[in-house]
């Protein structure tokens, strides 16, 4: 970047924190997630179990792969909606799990379709742990 003019390397520099924030941002608010549930949870977060809970048809013909996709860095669509559904790793999607509140909504919502229940702290912790080792 020497041989660029100084106010290029300014402007190359700006857009790179533009593009890195909201990644960085991210991390913390899955963090506070994952800390709130392991309160409420009787074992450690396991990516294995949080990969074969997104998967399996467990509670209905409905798994969360049915509307992410086995891949949830790819976007999914609505199984019966069809409506687009952005994807659902943070790494594909820095913007995911970083507000609550709609984290909680959404978690209720699908667990509810999927298994006939809302998702266990344990159950919620293993889903986000499996998704953010997903790079």
């Amino acid at each position: 970047m020497k041989s660029l003019p100084r106010f290029w390397r300014a402007g190359i520099q700006a857009c790179a924190l533009v593009v890195v924030a909201p990644v960085a941002l991210a991390a913390p608010a899955q963090q506070a997630l994952l800390s709130e549930w392991q309160t409420g949870s009787t074992r450690a977060f396991s990516a294995t179990r949080g990969q074969k809970l997104f998967n399996d048809r467990t509670g209905s013909d409905w798994s969360c792969a049915t509307c992410h996709t086995a891949d949830p860095r790819q976007a999914g669509q609505h199984a019966t909606t069809s409506k687009p559904i952005k994807p659902l790793a943070p790494a594909a999607n820095a913007a995911r799990f970083t507000d609550p509140a709609k984290v909680e909504k959404w978690f209720r919502r699908n667990c509810n379709d999927v298994l006939g229940r809302e998702c266990t702290p344990t159950e919620k912790g293993d889903v986000l742990t499996w998704l953010m080792s997903l790079k």
